[in-house]
């Protein structure tokens, strides 16, 4: 109920007339929250932390913009073909690097992305080299372009709770069971059957369809796109959202890409600052929020609720003992 009150109360945002500013902001933060909430379900439910999340969202939006320029695909119809080319490209880059684990690999997920950005960049035509590609064709819905940032904030307004819906189903389901089992002790859960490397190369590849969903939304939204803008710092900036938010909750992607985003605007800070605060947001967050922003408010009002509950019961005590005399 209260992400469902949280999403009513985002979707009336427009009418109250923010700047333009306010809105590219939000809408770019509305974009790295689909991202997240497929990083969530990779480090969040399986424990794999991937520092090369947003190269997947680069192989989404190169998808959909070289799809647009060769093929004519619109909007719609280079959706489902840029999530299923990053599943499956997170499929073959997931095989052999999660044949090993924790640090060894993040360096290689890491490694991954500065590899992809020396492809794009040197692509040639194909990919546009160094200044990327364009985007000429707008969003149609019914026919109409969706041209004003009112409009594509509410697009993707849709696509962050379509994303939540479908983190939320993982999470609850028998296969999101099986990866919190693979987090918490892989060789218990090997003793029990469960296929260790398929399913981390399946949460693998479902934080990938997310990502190319990303990475479509955000090649439309720019209409440009270039290697720079899926190199290490962005993956850097993905994985620290998530773990600010908190990985293991609903609500933990889309705090983290909020708090991310309109942090730096709030105080005003240049990108040198900016980069100073996410430095101590994190180190915050690591030594006494370990799950996450959200995480930390769920225990606060823990806390306080078991103590309201238990003055009640101390309050009725007297009157049921008067009762029994």
């Amino acid at each position: 109920m209260l992400a469902l009150v949280l999403f009513a109360l985002l979707a009336l945002v427009p009418a109250l007339g923010p700047s333009n500013r306010l809105l590219s902001l939000a809408i770019t933060a509305g974009i790295n929250i689909v991202a997240l909430y497929g990083l969530s379900v990779l480090f969040g439910q399986t424990g794999i932390l991937s520092m090369g999340h947003a190269a997947l969202v680069g192989v989404g939006a190169y998808t959909a913009a070289i799809l647009a320029r060769d093929l004519g695909l619109d909007f719609w119809a280079a959706l489902p073909c840029a999530a299923a080319t990053t599943a499956l490209l997170a499929a073959v880059v997931g095989f052999p690097s999660l044949r090993v684990s924790g640090h060894h690999f993040v360096i290689l997920t890491f490694a991954f992305g500065q590899l992809l950005t020396i492809v794009l960049t040197n692509g040639g035509d194909f990919t546009g080299r160094a200044t990327g590609l364009d985007l000429g064709q707008p969003v149609a819905l019914f026919g109409r372009g969706l041209d004003p940032l009112p409009q594509f904030y509410l697009l993707t307004l849709g696509f962050v709770a379509l994303a939540a819906i479908a983190s939320w189903a993982i999470v609850h389901s028998r296969y999101g069971r099986t990866l919190r089992a693979i987090r918490e002790n892989e060789k218990l859960a090997a003793s029990l059957g469960i296929n260790i490397g398929r399913h981390k190369i399946g949460a693998f590849v479902v934080s990938g369809v997310f990502a190319g969903i990303s990475g479509v939304l955000l090649a439309y939204f720019l209409r440009h796109i270039s290697p720079s803008q899926f190199a290490s710092f962005p993956s850097i900036y993905l994985a620290l959202m998530v773990m600010i938010g908190g990985a293991r909750l609903l609500l933990g992607p889309l705090a983290g890409g909020i708090l991310v985003a309109f942090l730096p605007e709030l105080f005003a800070l240049d990108p040198v600052q900016s980069r100073i605060l996410y430095g101590i947001c994190l180190i915050a967050v690591i030594l006494l929020l370990p799950n996450g922003v959200i995480g930390g408010l769920l225990d606060l009002w823990r806390r306080l609720v078991p103590q309201r509950d238990a003055a009640v019961q101390t309050t009725s005590k007297p009157a049921r003992a008067g009762r029994e005399g």
